[in-house]
């Protein structure tokens, strides 16, 4: 039987999601009998292939135009599509940025911080334009599965793919069900 093929990237993200999905620790290794990863934001290969895969992880908030371009890009190339953590999820903390505004948000992060001195605002077109709001994922794409937690349980991300790779849609408990400990 081959292996199933996943592919994972991150958003606006703090590396969280992906630090709890190598804390599954010896699960892992058992993972890595039947899956092959890819793509990832920690290895050499950053793109899921043009081939497709079967399940894409999609970590972070989406919070400017590289964001939804890598979210659609991820939805195009796999069969199920996982947005795991809070941010992925609705835009946990880095939506935050919608309570004050895009402009003054890079403003103080930038410009105003008491220890910055002749700050500039970042101007890239490889960094991508800052959106009006942060959202979740599925405001950009459809979604097939939902793994909130800030960050998600190992324990939690090891029942997600077991369940993928039995052929099954994993049935996740609302965020008020997990553990945040």
């Amino acid at each position: 039987m081959p292996k199933v093929l996943i592919a994972t990237d991150w958003l606006a993200a703090c590396a969280g999601c992906h630090m709890s999905l190598l804390d599954m620790d010896e699960r892992l290794v058992e993972l890595l009998h039947h899956v092959t990863i890819t793509s990832s934001p920690v290895t050499d290969l950053k793109v899921p292939p043009e081939t497709g895969v079967t399940v894409g992880v999609l970590t972070g908030a989406v919070s400017n135009t590289h964001n939804a371009e890598v979210a659609k890009r991820m939805r195009s190339r796999c069969q199920y599509l996982v947005a795991v953590g809070d941010c992925a999820t609705f835009g946990g903390i880095v939506a935050a940025r919608n309570l004050c505004g895009t402009e003054a948000a890079l403003r103080r992060a930038y410009l105003e911080t008491e220890s910055t001195v002749g700050g500039l605002i970042p101007d890239s077109p490889e960094l991508g334009r800052p959106l009006a709001l942060v959202t979740g994922v599925p405001e950009v794409v459809p979604v097939d599965v939902f793994l909130p937690g800030c960050p998600p349980r190992a324990d939690d991300f090891y029942f997600v793919f077991s369940e993928l790779l039995a052929g099954r849609i994993p049935v996740v408990l609302p965020p008020e069900h997990f553990r945040y400990d």
